[in-house]
């Protein structure tokens, strides 16, 4: 049986526990025994002991976190990446505020989605009654005074079920996508999923591709940090990269970086493979040059991961005001419905 993951409130808590913990001068095993005792969240404190477990067997916090079964991907090879530079209380640090912010979103989704959801919800049980129930009954009065009739009434009324049907249509897709955003919003599957979609939507694929590079800063930062060489650095970063677009200009940036011919520094690795825009590229060669590359990196990543959020921010705040725009345009396409046979019995009486 799968084993269920904490969202991403549960994860956030988790490494700024444990990152304050480490930074107090306990021992990691120590101080996720400690993390387990009442922390008052049932999930949580199961997925702590189950850490705590493993870590007592010998094996480390990032292989105790895979084992777990409770953590993302991402989270555990970043801790993997922490425990290997020596930089693990900063990359829980860091970890507990990008699971804070991913937690924030999601419920901003649920805020701009929800209320919409059960509009469209009404608006959908509202255009099915008037399709199904209201405009037949026009239809057969039609059939039954058809030798007073002309056939621009008759047209009306094919006009007015056909405008019916195609708002209940597209009215029942749009309600099956908020309510499915809304319930997916609220399990950690179902925010990969919904990260996923927005790693293609055009609105949000930037923003993603941001995020990803903010992550790839951050690991590359740490493995600098611990003093290994650049190549070897930018080959172990590359590994916690997800993103299928940033992972080919990675590769391609490490090619450029160990070319027997002509090898480039990480700075210029970088900006020739345009893994970074050219202004982020030279503050690496100026940390590269000033022997701060690990604090250029760390200052890039918060600045990438900054900026992603606004735009995945702005993208969210447009949700509401589109559902918004649709549900006028539903109210209208059930008024002009149920008005034209309206307006073709007044036209063939008079």
């Amino acid at each position: 049986m799968a084993k269920p993951k904490l969202d991403s409130a549960g994860i956030s808590l988790f490494c700024e526990s444990v990152a304050m913990m480490l930074a107090a001068g306990i021992q990691t095993d120590e101080a996720v025994g400690m993390l387990s005792e009442d922390i008052g969240d049932t999930a949580l404190q199961t997925t702590c002991e189950s850490v705590y477990r493993t870590l007592n067997r010998g094996q480390n916090l990032a292989q105790a976190m895979r084992e777990s079964g409770a953590f993302p991907r991402y989270a555990v090879d970043m801790v993997g990446v922490g425990e290997n530079a020596g930089r693990l209380e900063e990359v829980l640090r860091a970890l507990g505020v990008y699971y804070d912010e991913e937690d924030r979103l999601f419920a901003k989704i649920r805020s701009a989605v929800g209320y919409p959801a059960a509009l469209l919800c009404i608006m959908s049980l509202i255009l099915a009654f008037t399709v199904i129930i209201i405009l037949p009954v026009f239809e057969d009065v039609y059939v039954s005074m058809a030798g007073s009739l002309t056939n621009g009434s008759f047209n009306a009324v094919g006009l007015s079920i056909g405008i019916g049907w195609v708002a209940l249509g597209i009215t029942l897709v749009c309600t099956i996508a908020a309510l499915g955003l809304v319930v997916a919003s609220r399990s950690e599957s179902g925010r990969m999923t919904v990260m996923h979609l927005f790693e293609k939507f055009p609105t949000t694929r930037p923003a993603m591709e941001q995020l990803a590079v903010s992550r790839f800063a951050s690991a590359l930062a740490a493995y600098t940090a611990s003093g290994v060489n650049t190549d070897m650095a930018m080959k172990e970063a590359l590994e916690v990269v997800e993103h299928a677009g940033l992972k080919a200009k990675g590769q391609a940036a490490y090619g450029l970086m160990i070319d027997a011919a002509q090898p480039r520094s990480l700075a210029q690795a970088i900006s020739e493979a345009e893994v970074f825009e050219q202004i982020h590229a030279r503050m690496l060669t100026i940390g590269t040059r000033s022997g701060s590359l690990d604090a250029a990196l760390d200052r890039l990543s918060a600045n990438f991961f900054d900026d992603a959020i606004l735009q995945i921010d702005s993208a969210i705040d447009n949700i509401e005001p589109a559902l918004a725009a649709f549900l006028t345009i539903a109210v209208g396409a059930t008024l002009i419905s149920v008005m034209m046979p309206l307006i073709g019995i007044m036209g063939s009486i008079g």
